[in-house]
């Protein structure tokens, strides 16, 4: 996994727990700064990027681009985090 995709990786954990704790945070955190972030490293991605993870970014499957890059993380013997 490239230093890239670790760091979207990352920001999307960090978004998945934002969410998550949503319902009980008070007051409740401006997701725009990473939402940004995801959006900068998406550019960030090389031409030749997983298909897959560029096509669940661009969509903003988020939910769907963490557990693909978890998966892989996993495959390799690092969680990533």
């Amino acid at each position: 996994m490239s230093g890239t995709e670790q760091s979207i990786l990352q920001a999307l954990v960090e978004l998945d727990t934002a969410v998550k704790a949503m319902a009980t945070a008070q007051p409740k955190p401006d997701l725009r700064p990473l939402f940004g972030r995801i959006d900068e490293l998406t550019r960030q991605l090389p031409g030749d990027a997983d298909p897959n993870l560029r096509h669940y970014l661009h969509k903003k499957s988020y939910e769907k681009a963490r557990v693909h890059l978890e998966g892989r993380a996993a495959s390799h013997g690092s969680c990533g985090r």
